[in-house]
C-alpha cells in the first residue's frame, strides 16, 4: 500500500519524500562538513521524521476525507524509534534532543502529557500499517514499534534548563531538520554553495584595476575571527565585508532599505553578475516589491537563468541562497526564542555575518544585536561589525555577555591634506533663508530630525523662492511605495552627478550607505553619531580644500532641535551639543573619533534613558521563557511595532479601478487540475499583484491613527487594508489633518512626526 506524506506540488509517498531529505541532508554535509552539528543524530532526524504520517487518520485526512481527533504526525513518528539501539549508542541527552526535535518539528497546538494515553492507543494501532511499509532504509517497522521512547519527551521540549551545551545540539538539529524538510517538501536544495564570492572579488579587482587596500587586506587576514572594524567613509567597507565573508555563507545586514537596494544592485550588477537565483538574494519587507521592478526594467534587468522571481524571492526568503543583502529584523528575530526559532538559528550557526552602521541602530535593536550575536558566537557563526563610528558602550556590551571579538586601530586617512569636512556650528534654529543663501547652484543637502520640520523647510524655501520650485526636493519615509523609489532613484542619481544641482530636504533615510556626495550639508543636531553619518553624504570621497565650511550643524539655539526628547535621546543631544561647542573649521577622521568615544562612553551614557533601555530590553530577552511566544508575538516585539501600514485616501480613491482589480487577482483560486508550472504563474501573478498593492502603500506611525481618520478596505476574509484620511501629494508625501488627529497625541505629532 502506499502511504501519502504530500499531496502538493504533486503527490508524493512517505519513502519519497523521506529520500529527498536524505538527499538535502548529504547536499548540506558536503557544502558545510565543519557545522557542529551531530549529523547522526540529524540523519536519523530525517529517517524517521514522518513516519507517524501513515496513521490511518493522517491518510484520510490528506486524501480530503473528514477525520477528527488526530495527532500531530511528529509525535507519532517517534514510535518508530528503536530505543534499546539508541541507548546502546548514545547517551540521554543526545536521545533526548533526536526525540523532541522530531516529536516537535511542527508547531502544532498538542499537550503531550494531557494525551499521552491517546498518542499511545494511536502508536500500537500503527502496527497494521507498519506492516505494509517497504522501505529499504529500515526494516521491520512494525517490530520496532514501541511507547517506551515517549519517556524522553514532555511538554516544555528542550531549554536552556536542559544544559547550554543540550539546548543548542537541539537548536542545530531541530532547526537544520526544519531547514531540509522545507526544502525537500518545496523540491528544493537546502542549500546552494559559495563557491564563487572570492573568485568574483578578484575579477573585480582585476577589472577596475585596483590593490586591495589596508582595510580589505585585514578582513582577508581575519576571516574565522570576530571582527569590530572602524573605518572611515570612502575605505570600501563593502568590498571589505564582502572580502571577509569569502566562500562562505554570509549575510550582509544594514539598517535602511535603501542603502540594502543599493548595494545589492551593485552586488548583483558589478561583482556576481551571473546565476543569481544560485548566489545572491535580497531580503526585507518590501524584497518582492524590489525583485518585480528590477525584472521590470529595460536597463537593468534582474536576469535570472533558470527559475522566475516567485522561486527566487522563496529561495531567499528561505536562507537557502549564500549571500543575501538583508535587514538585521530578518535574522535576529530568533532572540525571543519563539516556538519554531530554531532554523534562523541553526543557519547563523555556519553563516559569516556583517554588521555595516551600528549607530544607527535603535536601543532596542542594539539590545537585539547584543543577544543575538551571543547565541550565534555559542553554535560557531562569525560577526563581522563594520562601521564609520564605534559607540564605545557597545564593545562594553558586547564584552560583558561574553562576546570575544579583535577590534584593531581605525582604518582612517592621517593625511591632513585629504581631510573631507570643514564644520560650523550655528546655535540656532535651521531656518529657510540660510539654505537659500548657501545655493548657489551647487548641490546642497539638508537633514531634519523629524518629517514634519522637513516638510516645512520644503514649503518655506519655496513660498520664498519660486523660481527655485524645481530645483527644491523632499525625501523622507512618509510616501507611497511608488513616490518613495521615485526620490530614491532622483536623489542617487544626483549624488553621483557632477553636474547636477539642487537642494534636497530629507531625514536620516539617507544617513547611511547611501553613495551620495553632495557640496554641502547643512542640518540639525540628533547626536553626534548621526552627525558624522550625515556628513558622509558631503564630500564623500573627496578633500575640502577650499576656505570656509561645507558643514553647518545648527544646534537649536535656547530650543532644542525638532524630535529631541522624542527621538533623539534628550541626554545624548546635550552631550553631542556640549562636545562641539568649541567646534570651528576642519576636523579629521581621528577627531571624530576621539569625539564619539568621548561622548558614547558607558560611564556617561549609564544614566540616560536611552542606556536604560538597551539593559531593560536585554533583561526582559533573558526573563523570557524559550518557546513561550509564538512567532507572531515576537515579531511584533522585535519590530517594536508601533506603526502600520496605510493607503492615504487620495490615492486610494484616484486608483480605485486598479486596486479593485489587484484585489481581484489576489483572490484567483488555485484549480485542483492546474499543472506545477501553472501553480508557480498563479503565485508569480499574485505576488506581483501585492507588490503593486504595496506601491500605494506607506508606513505611519500608529499615535496617528484613531476610529475617525482610518476605514477598511477588504482585500479578502483574512486580510483588509487601511485607508488613512490625509493630505497626500507627490512632492510632500503625507501631511496628517491636524483635526482627524487624536488631541491627547498632538504633543507626540509635533515633535515625532
Amino acid at each position: 500500500m502506499q502511504y501519502l506524506a504530500k499531496t502538493y506540488p504533486e503527490e508524493e509517498t512517505i519513502q519519497q519524500h523521506t529520500d529527498r531529505l536524505l538527499d538535502n541532508y548529504s547536499l548540506l554535509k558536503q557544502i558545510y562538513p565543519g557545522l557542529k552539528v551531530d549529523w547522526g543524530i540529524l540523519k536519523l532526524a530525517c529517517l524517521y521524521h514522518d513516519l507517524g504520517k501513515m496513521n490511518a487518520k493522517f491518510q484520510k485526512k490528506i486524501r480530503k476525507q473528514k477525520v477528527t481527533g488526530e495527532i500531530p504526525h511528529g509525535f507519532l513518528s517517534i514510535g518508530f524509534l528503536n530505543t534499546c539501539e539508541l541507548e546502546e549508542i548514545y547517551p540521554e541527552e543526545k536521545i533526548k534532543v533526536l526525540v523532541n526535535s522530531i516529536a516537535y518539528h511542527h508547531e502544532r497546538e498538542f499537550r503531550f502529557s494531557e494525551n499521552i494515553d491517546s498518542l499511545k492507543e494511536e502508536i500500537v494501532a500503527m502496527k497494521q500499517e507498519a506492516k505494509e511499509f517497504i522501505y529499504d532504509k529500515i526494516k521491520d517497522c512494525d517490530k520496532i514499534l514501541n511507547t517506551v521512547i515517549l519517556d524522553y519527551l514532555d511538554d516544555s521540549r528542550i531549554t536552556e534548563e536542559d544544559g547550554e551545551n543540550v539546548f543548542y545540539d537541539y537548536v542545530l538539529v531541530k532547526g537544520l531538520l526544519n531547514r531540509i524538510d522545507h526544502a525537500s517538501s518545496a523540491h528544493e536544495n537546502v542549500e546552494w554553495p559559495n563557491d564563487f564570492l572570492e573568485d568574483a572579488m578578484k575579477n573585480w579587482k582585476e577589472n577596475n584595476n585596483i590593490s586591495w587596500n589596508e582595510l580589505q587586506k585585514y578582513m582577508i587576514r581575519n576571516r574565522e575571527e570576530n571582527v569590530v572594524v572602524i573605518a572611515q567613509t570612502g575605505m570600501g567597507k563593502t568590498e571589505a565585508g564582502l572580502l571577509w565573508i569569502g566562500n562562505n555563507k554570509g549575510f550582509f545586514t544594514l539598517p535602511l532599505r535603501t542603502a540594502i537596494n543599493a548595494i545589492y544592485d551593485r552586488v548583483r550588477n558589478k561583482i556576481v553578475k551571473e546565476k543569481l537565483e544560485k548566489r545572491v538574494g535580497l531580503l526585507h519587507s518590501d524584497a518582492f516589491s524590489e525583485y518585480v521592478k528590477r525584472e521590470e526594467d529595460k536597463d537593468e534587468k534582474l536576469e535570472l537563468e533558470e527559475i522566475g522571481i516567485s522561486q527566487y524571492y522563496e529561495r531567499t526568503r528561505q536562507l537557502t541562497i549564500p549571500l543575501i543583502i538583508c535587514t538585521i529584523d530578518q535574522l535576529f528575530d530568533f532572540v525571543y526564542r519563539y516556538k519554531g526559532f530554531e532554523p534562523k538559528l541553526a543557519t547563523l550557526s555556519y553563516s559569516k555575518i556583517i554588521i555595516d552602521e551600528v549607530q544607527m541602530y535603535s536601543s532596542d535593536l542594539i539590545a537585539y544585536l547584543v543577544i543575538g550575536l551571543l547565541h550565534v558566537t555559542k553554535v560557531g557563526g562569525k560577526f563581522a561589525i563594520l562601521t564609520a563610528t564605534f559607540p564605545p558602550f557597545v564593545g562594553d556590551l558586547l564584552k560583558k555577555v561574553g562576546i570575544q571579538f579583535k577590534i584593531p586601530e581605525p582604518f582612517i586617512d592621517k593625511d591632513n591634506s585629504k581631510t573631507r569636512h570643514s564644520i560650523k556650528v550655528i546655535d540656532n534654529m535651521i531656518n529657510a533663508d540660510f539654505i537659500i543663501k548657501k545655493y548657489q547652484k551647487n548641490k546642497v543637502l539638508v537633514i531634519c530630525n523629524t518629517v514634519k520640520k522637513a516638510q516645512e523647510l520644503f514649503d518655506e524655501i519655496r513660498e520664498k523662492r519660486k523660481d527655485l520650485k524645481d530645483e527644491v526636493k523632499l525625501f523622507h519615509s512618509y510616501f507611497i511605495g511608488k513616490h518613495r523609489r521615485e526620490k530614491e532613484q532622483a536623489i542617487l542619481e544626483m549624488g553621483k552627478s557632477n553636474n547636477d544641482c539642487g537642494i534636497w530636504i530629507c531625514t536620516q533615510v539617507v544617513e547611511a550607505s547611501l553613495d551620495i556626495d553632495f557640496d554641502i550639508l547643512i542640518t540639525e543636531l540628533s547626536d553626534i553619531n548621526s552627525l558624522f553619518q550625515r556628513m558622509g553624504r558631503c564630500y564623500r570621497n573627496r578633500p575640502y580644500n577650499s576656505e570656509g565650511y561645507n558643514c553647518y550643524v545648527f544646534t537649536g539655539g535656547a530650543k532644542k532641535c525638532s524630535g529631541v526628547g522624542y527621538v533623539v535621546d534628550s541626554d545624548i543631544f546635550q552631550f553631542s551639543k556640549e562636545a562641539l561647542k568649541n567646534m570651528d573649521g576642519k576636523i579629521s577622521e581621528q577627531e571624530k573619533i576621539e569625539l564619539i568615544n568621548s561622548v558614547y562612553t558607558t560611564q556617561k551614557l549609564s544614566k540616560t534613558k536611552y542606556f536604560k533601555k538597551i539593559i531593560d530590553t536585554i533583561n526582559y530577552i533573558n526573563s523570557l521563557y524559550t518557546n513561550e511566544l509564538d512567532k507572531n508575538e515576537a515579531m511584533k516585539m522585535f519590530r517594536n511595532i508601533n506603526s502600520i501600514t496605510v493607503i492615504p485616501e487620495s490615492i486610494f480613491i484616484n486608483n480605485k479601478e486598479e486596486i479593485e482589480s489587484l484585489k481581484k487577482t489576489l483572490n484567483e483560486d488555485k484549480r485542483k487540475e492546474m499543472t506545477r508550472k501553472e501553480v508557480e504563474n498563479l503565485k508569480t501573478k499574485k505576488a506581483k499583484a501585492r507588490a503593486q498593492l504595496a506601491d500605494f502603500m506607506v508606513t505611519i506611525p500608529y499615535y496617528l491613527v484613531n476610529s475617525y481618520n482610518i476605514e477598511d478596505f477588504e482585500i479578502d476574509r483574512y486580510e483588509t487594508v487601511k485607508i488613512f484620511k490625509c493630505h497626500y501629494d507627490e512632492e510632500k508625501g503625507i501631511t496628517p489633518k491636524k483635526e482627524l488627529v487624536k488631541e491627547t497625541e498632538r504633543k507626540d505629532w509635533d515633535n515625532c512626526f
